[in-house]
């Protein structure tokens, strides 16, 4: 049976929608695999050159993808098996096999995060990632990142710190160290977490495995965290899979002259949530896991090399964004509702004089008379969604507003 899932799950010409369509009218991968030409006839959906790769019941492949992970150790996770992560499944092209490494979490006792961004980070990112992956582990969530230098490496980094456990998605097989310099990382996940992929082993890294590993980055989790992003990453590719796949997304605030936080700062305007510490995250789902999720924003000790990076920083001149920074990120506006955080309770925001753009100063207006529906001010004040959203965020951004559950915002003691 084992070797059915393995030939199914690597069938070249079949696309993952299309595997999920053939578990969902088959019992199994077995029955699939016996299944004759006039049976796959009968699924809709499924297109002529699958139907064909199909008809191919060679399983020398599946049993030397079986015995490379006897030799490496990799233990295989299928679709059906209880310990499969429960967020995944439910996502449109959900991979039938996962290889792993390490102890398998339990996904459905805690709230897992995705914590992702670029790879040349500067040292308020790395510091920051650090920091976020630290806290959302105190705080008992399960932390979720690629694996990759810069902002994924140092948020597992954090995590692990806190004495949480970290899960790797990676984007080569579940034996190949990538990059090579990761190599203590990937010991110490293996040890204290897990690691996951659904590339056989032995598969090295390319352009293509890691937009496909993306979507089970955030395929798993409940929210993603995006800590610094350019215009051109990774990250938002993960971000927007999120969104399509109804996942919440977050954002962490980069400074405006540095090109690195273009594109994480373009998704704070197109409606994902600001942070500034792993609670925030975490109270999103504190009711869901009231027995795993505690408020704990402790940082982590600041080593001399990131210490010697942030001084660097400080002395080097700032990049400007280009032109084409104004470019709305491609339909994530669409994809996400305004979110919610918890926040400490306050009076409303006193200084109505302070200085506030026409939208901004609308939205203060309507607000001065008490909390409101999201959609309440838009009725009141004739704004559209995009522009209500990128004014909520500057407001929240200077201190004047705070959101509340239940899509409902209020203005801020002053």
């Amino acid at each position: 049976m084992l070797l059915h899932w393995i030939w199914l799950a690597h069938r070249p010409g079949v696309y993952d929608r299309e595997k999920a369509l053939l578990l969902r009218s088959f019992r199994d991968p077995e029955e699939v695999f016996y299944a004759d030409r006039e049976a796959l006839d009968y699924i809709e959906g499924l297109r002529d050159s699958a139907r064909e790769s199909l008809q191919n019941r060679d399983l020398e492949p599946a049993r030397k993808i079986l015995a490379d992970c006897e030799r490496e150790k990799l233990h295989i996770l299928t679709y059906q098996d209880a310990a499969y992560p429960p967020l995944l499944k439910n996502i449109a092209d959900p991979p039938l096999v996962l290889y792993y490494k390490g102890q398998m979490p339990d996904f459905g006792a805690t709230a897992a995060v995705a914590v992702v961004g670029t790879r040349k980070a500067s040292a308020y990112g790395l510091t920051t990632a650090k920091r976020m992956g630290y806290q959302i582990a105190r705080c008992g969530g399960l932390l979720v990142s690629g694996m990759a230098a810069g902002i994924d490496a140092e948020a597992m980094s954090g995590a692990l710190s806190a004495g949480g456990a970290a899960v790797g998605v990676l984007g080569c097989g579940a034996d190949v160290v990538y990059p090579k310099a990761n190599w203590p990382l990937y010991r110490d996940v293996e040890a204290h977490g897990c690691i996951f992929s659904e590339f056989a082993p032995g598969t090295p890294p390319a352009k293509w495995t890691f937009p496909k590993r993306n979507r089970v980055i955030s395929g798993m989790c409940h929210g993603v965290l995006v800590v610094e992003a350019p215009e051109r990453s990774g990250a938002l590719i993960t971000a927007n899979q999120a969104a399509e796949q109804g996942r919440d997304v977050f954002v962490v605030p980069g400074n405006i002259d540095q090109a690195s936080c273009v594109g994480s700062n373009r998704l704070l305007r197109d409606g994902a949530v600001v942070v500034s510490s792993g609670w925030d995250i975490l109270s999103e789902y504190a009711a869901r896991y009231p027995d795993k999720i505690r408020r704990d924003e402790i940082r982590p000790k600041q080593t001399a090399r990131e210490q010697a990076g942030r001084e660097e920083e400080k002395s080097r001149p700032k990049p400007a964004q280009t032109a084409d920074d104004s470019k709305k990120s491609s339909g994530l506006k669409k994809k996400l509702d305004p979110k919610t955080i918890d926040k400490k309770a306050s009076g409303p925001y006193s200084d109505v004089n302070a200085s506030f753009t026409g939208d901004e100063k609308l939205v203060v207006d309507a607000l001065k008379n008490g909390e409101r529906q999201v959609d309440q001010v838009i009725a009141e004040t004739g704004m559209t969604t995009g522009r209500l959203l990128a004014a909520l965020t500057i407001l929240e951004l200077k201190g004047v507003v705070r959101r509340l559950p239940g899509k409902r915002i209020a203005l801020r003691q002053g």
